[in-house]
């Protein structure tokens, strides 16, 4: 197998992940949070899927599809490439409000078909790109950046999954 396959088989499991996870999901399960400070499984959906978009668009030079396809209209939130959960603070998390589980989705394969796209026109040298991004010592390059986002997807769909089997305890994850 190939990197490309590598990263593409890792960056579809996020959608799959995110499916099993919330089919059969109420409303009220999708802004459900066990402590008022903590994240619900909505937001983490969003939240998930909102960096993928805002890094990976970074990475390939275009415009968020949060913006060029009106994403945020769907979720009822501000058209700010910017907001993107990084630093929300208790009332953000609080007044959050999570669509329905099918837009949800539907972001989330918009944007891992972009990305899966992006992946195909890299080469090896590509991912050896460093980011002008000084706050970081040593400097990322494309292919760590694709990695993290990977990783910080990952962590937050395995919070989902945690905040689900609170709320409907133990046996709900059978396929």
């Amino acid at each position: 197998m190939e990197w490309q396959g590598l990263i593409e088989d890792g960056y579809s499991r996020i959608y799959e992940f995110m499916k099993h996870t919330l089919t059969g999901l109420k409303h009220d399960d999708l802004n459900w949070q066990p402590q008022d400070d903590s994240n619900s499984i909505g937001w983490l959906a969003w939240h998930l899927t909102r960096q993928q978009d805002a890094q990976i668009s970074s990475l390939i030079g275009v415009e968020q599809l949060w913006i060029k396809d009106k994403w945020y209209t769907r979720f009822n939130r501000p058209a700010d490439p910017g907001d993107i959960g990084f630093g929300h603070n208790t009332e953000q998390l609080k007044d959050f409000t999570s669509p329905d589980i099918q837009i949800l989705l539907d972001y989330q394969k918009a944007v891992s078909g972009r990305s899966m796209k992006y992946f195909t026109t890299l080469s090896k040298s590509d991912l050896d790109k460093e980011l002008n991004e000084p706050w970081f010592q040593p400097l990322p390059t494309v292919g760590v950046r694709i990695i993290s986002v990977l990783e910080d997807s990952l962590l937050h769909a395995g919070q989902m999954s945690y905040i689900r089997g609170l709320i409907q305890g133990m046996g709900w994850q059978k396929y």
